[in-house]
């Protein structure tokens, strides 16, 4: 509750003028304040009224006050132009509460409101601060791929009230109906999101803003995971049955879209279509229904998170000093931006789950779990780890190497608080390894 409240005095900060960088060290301050509450306890605690917090929204709420820091240091351009950058902060502080009572809360309800609350801020951000005139096609892509699949998640609900006469997650207890299965984690499957369903999320990231699609990649694609995480007891038996079905699209899925990769040529749709590709791999750990699946997710998603954040940072970052995305035309970046170079290795290296990355021990487990599962899924995991490593070279080589454009007349080659920026994506990353049992 006392976080809760920490945010909700924010608001009123928002709206005076030049409070952006106070505002995103007060986020800062409050993910410290945050870590300190760590509790070594299995069970939810904490709990006051409908909230607690349990050991994965812990690590989920952390990574968002995480990620909301670091969107106000990336957005430099919005604050510095005055480009409506009080209603751009309320925005965060709105996402960063929604985010925090969908993470937080014991209440099945309660999550769904905020889940769905929490799509509209977003929303606001493609549609007020994107580039392109197409973001306003890409916002209602997402609002509706939203909107078909929520309404009947909101009816099963009232039926879930009706079953079990209270929707905490912890009283709630089998059910073996598919069509209520289906009802319920579809949001969480658009969200996440499958293949077939995914076609919003590319759209969305590239005609976002670098906040809109750090806030997408690090925390929004989570939400489903998160979801599917809470409500798996219910439906254990179902998962059962379908875990093959949802397996193998989840893999084959990874690997096309590890093939739409290759052929991307605008540095952000690559970075998109491999955030579709990672989290087909972690759909597949949650639905192998084992501990080393599931845990793997979990480590995969906060990996994923602060990667994909940070490359999205990295392809602003070019953007702003040459006008455009496209891989052809901002080539030979070494000879500019040698120092950011560095940064793109690093950040390539972790997206290919190159030791010591978070990524490497989420993709470890999930391998682990697959080939458990069924030993036939090593041909097309050993295809998807070596496609992502593929897109990962392809976009390191393509944007660094070769001959540099000649409608560059003159460069700056980065401010402290975009290194800044980098180090705090790269550092916890890289870090957290050495607290996996944490996590494990």
């Amino acid at each position: 509750m006392k976080f809760l409240m920490f945010m909700l005095f924010l608001i009123p900060l928002s709206f005076k003028k030049k409070m952006e960088w106070m505002i995103s060290l007060l986020f800062f301050i409050l993910f410290f304040m945050f870590m300190l509450t760590f509790s070594f306890s299995k069970s939810y605690y904490y709990i006051s009224m409908f909230m607690g917090c349990d050991y994965i929204s812990y690590f989920f709420i952390l990574l968002t006050l995480w990620i909301l820091g670091l969107m106000i240091l990336a957005s430099e351009k919005i604050i510095t132009m005055n480009f409506y950058s009080n209603l751009f902060i309320l925005m965060l502080l709105m996402l960063m509460i929604s985010l925090f009572l969908v993470f937080s809360s014991m209440n099945l309800l309660i999550f769904y409101i905020f889940f769905e609350i929490s799509v509209i801020p977003t929303l606001i951000l493609i549609l007020g601060w994107g580039y392109q005139p197409e973001r306003i096609q890409a916002g209602i892509y997402m609002f509706f791929y939203m909107l078909l699949t929520s309404l009947p998640m909101m009816v099963s609900i009232f039926y879930l009230y009706f079953k079990f006469n209270s929707l905490d997650f912890f009283k709630m207890t089998f059910l073996n109906s598919y069509l209520l299965f289906f009802c319920l984690t579809m949001i969480f499957m658009v969200k996440i999101p499958m293949y077939f369903v995914h076609l919003w999320l590319p759209k969305a990231h590239v005609e976002a803003p670098v906040s809109g699609s750090m806030i997408l990649a690090g925390i929004m694609l989570k939400l489903g995971g998160y979801g599917l995480i809470r409500l798996m007891k219910i439906f254990i038996f179902i998962i059962n049955d379908l875990s093959i079905i949802f397996i193998s699209l989840s893999l084959i899925g990874s690997l096309i879209v590890s093939f739409i990769c290759l052929v991307q040529s605008d540095m952000k749709a690559l970075i998109a279509y491999s955030s579709v590709s990672h989290m087909g791999l972690v759909l597949a750990g949650i639905f192998s229904f084992s501990l080393w699946g599931v845990t793997g997710a979990f480590i995969m998603m906060l990996a994923h998170g602060l990667c994909s954040s940070g490359l999205f940072c990295l392809s602003n970052m070019s953007y702003e000093r040459l006008g455009t995305r496209s891989l052809f035309l901002s080539k030979g970046l070494i000879n500019y931006m040698p120092n950011l170079t560095f940064w793109w290795f690093l950040l390539c290296s972790s997206n290919m789950a190159a030791p010591p990355s978070l990524n490497l021990l989420g993709e470890i487990m999930i391998i682990n779990s697959m080939i458990s599962w069924n030993l036939n899924l090593i041909i097309i995991i050993m295809l998807t780890s070596f496609f992502s490593a593929s897109y990962s070279l392809y976009l390191y080589s393509f944007s660094q190497h070769g001959k540099a454009s000649n409608m560059i007349y003159y460069f700056y080659s980065g401010y402290i608080r975009e290194y800044l920026m980098l180090l705090l994506h790269w550092l916890p990353l890289n870090l957290l390894v050495f607290f996996s049992d944490l996590m494990v």
